[in-house]
């Protein structure tokens, strides 16, 4: 079982209207709504390629209910999120149907409370027992400590549970500090994080402050990596139009069935490519589109750097 954590979990809500005006009064022509946030991302795309997955992190209010009743109709998914007393935060993405790009607005989540995320430790520690990899993905709701991504990850890997880590400002400069296996960041939290905006230096600093391996999302480039066996870069073969949001969730899924599955990391990251690139394609987050996945799986190569 692998197991993703998205402690700021949200409903994710996409309008899709003809021609986005800043100003103006808007018809939308098609509403969706799918369980969302970064770690519930990862975990769909992971259920989608066959893999059992369980998702934890909060979920309350109406929202969240809505959130969790859409969670059951995932197949090879398992729902083991922490009811709290606040109220699941939505996202909203605007696709602007003449130009292909999509505006996004995130609302900031709820208030988690001392007992709410004591009671998550405790759940987390139990799943851990039969989890094979554990994804820690996204923002950190008010209420939960800024270095709490550390702690959870010197908890797995107590437990000898492998972690990727995918989240970004403080979170992520105190979360590397845990030594995760693998650091997800994209090329702005790269710089972020290391004050580099040359992601060859950047990723080699990002695992000097402690990251095992780095995976750096380089969006339209595809994405470097830096890992104890070597460097590699991968790319899509053609630039891509479509909704982005997602993309990186679904890089991490990819890096994430492949760690599980035991294969060598250019094949790895020729998936994630494969995935994030497909995802593009799709328009919502958390879904990928199954026929350019495998066309573009056989054409994308990993290329020592």
């Amino acid at each position: 079982m692998i197991l993703t954590v998205t402690l700021n979990t949200a409903l994710d809500i996409t309008y899709r209207i003809p021609s986005l005006r800043a100003g103006s009064s808007h018809r939308v022509s098609e509403v969706t709504e799918r369980p969302g946030g970064k770690g519930v991302n990862v975990a769909r795309v992971l259920a989608a390629l066959g893999h059992e997955v369980t998702v934890t992190g909060f979920s309350g209010g109406t929202t969240g209910r809505v959130l969790r009743d859409l969670l059951t109709e995932v197949p090879h998914l398992t729902d083991a999120l922490v009811p709290i007393a606040g109220t699941t935060r939505r996202t909203v993405a605007v696709a602007d149907g003449r130009s292909g790009d999509t505006t996004q607005l995130n609302e900031p989540g709820p208030t988690v409370s001392h007992a709410e995320w004591s009671a998550f430790q405790e759940v987390y520690e139990d799943l851990l027992a039969s989890a094979s990899a554990v994804a820690l993905c996204g923002s950190l709701p008010p209420g939960v400590p800024v270095g709490a991504y550390a702690g959870l990850i010197r908890t797995a890997r107590a437990a000898g549970v492998p972690t990727l880590l995918d989240t970004s400002g403080a979170a992520l400069r105190r979360g590397v500090a845990g030594r995760p296996d693998i650091l997800k960041p994209n090329a702005d939290e790269l710089a972020e994080l290391t004050g580099s905006h040359e992601p060859s230096r950047a990723t080699q600093d990002a695992r000097r402050r402690g990251a095992g391996t780095v995976v750096a999302s380089l969006g339209p480039e595809g994405l470097l990596a830096v890992t104890p066996e070597g460097r590699w870069r991968a790319a899509p073969p053609a630039p891509l139009h479509g909704n982005p949001t997602g993309a990186g969730d679904s890089l991490a899924a990819g890096l994430l069935s492949g760690l599980v599955e035991h294969l060598p990391w250019p094949d790895r990251l020729a998936r994630a490519v494969a995935l994030s690139a497909a995802t593009v394609l799709s328009p919502v987050a958390g879904e990928f589109d199954w026929g350019a996945y495998k066309e573009l799986l056989g054409r994308v190569a990993a290329n020592a750097a």
